[in-house]
């Protein structure tokens, strides 16, 4: 590793060509490191992973308070204050490390094998971050000037699951989306190409929007302060308006969300200072700290409308969980 930065103090420093890890909290923290080598992973090579008991998950949110506050947000709601909010709950287990930090790649090609996610990935900085996600969902893509976004909302077992609820928030957060990146994209560039897109992913479907524009200063060296303050955090993941949307979140959610919900992901600067990016939403996301021995963690929530069904929003919740969770216990 050569250097460590700051993204949100320092975003100039990103102009520097290389190879950019990089890890957002959902509470604003974005910190990059740029190494020295970087090659392709050259696939599985057997690591064996060794995960927590399978009934040692706690979750900051139990079902009767889940469903107390999807009730709340929808008084919210019918009150004016947001029209949306993602309500979220964070399950831990203890992960003692044998010897170290726990292997970081070991969970990510479990995860690869049980769940392939098109933004699966993690980061794995000894002493500093420990990520591990199966995402499905685009934040950011910048390709020269060009910056795409692919908000998620909508999910259900099946495509005949999926609701008129779920196809009223898509398009919602899909408008805030849009939104946020005409903040920073050139005047009338910003078009949403897919709208309300069905995506297949292992043991559930979502609906999936795509929103691209042309960034009005692509080279300017602190771009991506710029970029990070009009999207972040991810809208998907917060809500509509996002302000009020994080307020609610702040009040009802007991524990800090972290990575979860966050950004993982990496930039890279060629010699002619180009930016190619690739910032996944920290969804189905694991991370570990070394609290009381080691505690891993995972993040799985729910879109809060007035349709909302608390109960269901539960299930949806579980829905999410249930399958990476079982994937990362010990069998």
């Amino acid at each position: 590793m050569l250097e460590r930065v700051d993204v949100v103090a320092e975003p100039e420093r990103l102009a520097t060509p290389g190879w950019w890890a990089v890890v957002g909290t959902f509470e604003g923290t974005v910190t990059a490191w740029r190494f020295a080598q970087v090659a392709p992973d050259d696939g599985a090579d057997g690591r064996r992973w060794t995960g927590p008991a399978t009934d040692s998950w706690r979750t900051s949110l139990d079902r009767a308070a889940y469903v107390a506050a999807v009730a709340r947000i929808r008084d919210d709601i019918r009150e004016g204050r947001v029209y949306q909010a993602n309500l979220c709950r964070v399950l831990a287990a203890p992960l003692p490390a044998e010897g170290g930090e726990p292997d970081a790649r070991a969970l990510h090609e479990r995860l690869v094998a049980g769940n392939p996610a098109p933004f699966a990935g993690g980061v794995h900085v000894p002493g500093e971050a420990w990520v591990v996600t199966a995402s499905p969902e685009l934040f950011l893509r910048v390709e020269g000037d060009v910056v795409t976004s692919g908000p998620i909302k909508g999910t259900a077992p099946t495509a005949a699951g999926l609701s008129a609820k779920d196809r009223a928030e898509n398009v919602m957060i899909t408008d805030l989306v849009r939104n946020d990146l005409q903040r920073v994209c050139a005047p009338g560039t910003v078009e949403v190409t897919a709208l309300l897109a069905q995506e297949q992913h292992p043991g559930l479907v979502h609906l999936v929007s795509t929103v691209r524009g042309t960034l009005a200063d692509a080279a300017s060296p602190v771009l991506w302060r710029h970029l990070l303050a009009a999207t972040y955090p991810p809208g998907s993941v917060s809500g509509a308006p996002k302000s009020s949307a994080l307020d609610v979140i702040a009040e009802l959610e007991p524990v800090a969300r972290g990575p979860y919900c966050g950004a993982v992901g990496w930039i890279q600067v060629t010699a002619d200072g180009t930016v190619r990016a690739e910032l996944a939403v920290g969804i189905r996301t694991f991370w570990w700290t070394p609290d009381a021995g080691g505690t891993l963690r995972f993040g799985t929530g729910a879109g809060i409308t007035w349709q909302s069904d608390p109960e269901g929003e539960w299930a949806e919740t579980e829905l999410k969980a249930a399958r990476l969770v079982g994937l990362a216990s010990s069998r």
